[in-house]
């Protein structure tokens, strides 16, 4: 018998706009509106998937992207 090399078990949390704003990845009470949020989805501010009609969000990968990729520099 030939095995096979088990394929890595990627886990995601996928999660809607409501549910993006609920996770606690920004900080409590300056969490965005949703308006915000889906506003940043159309422009492609931040990363999300879409299945079907339905506009889904990974958790992780949405923090990832604001962490690195949102970041206002400081005056100075």
């Amino acid at each position: 018998m030939e095995t096979t090399p088990s394929s890595p078990i990627i886990t995601t949390q996928l999660t809607d706009v409501v549910g993006l704003r609920a996770s606690g990845i920004f900080p409590t009470g300056k969490e965005p509106s949703i308006r915000t949020l889906r506003s940043w989805t159309k422009l492609r501010r931040i990363p999300y998937h879409k299945v079907g009609h339905f506009v889904l969000f990974d958790i992780g990968e949405v923090q990832i992207h604001i962490r690195t990729k949102l970041k206002i520099p400081a005056r100075g």
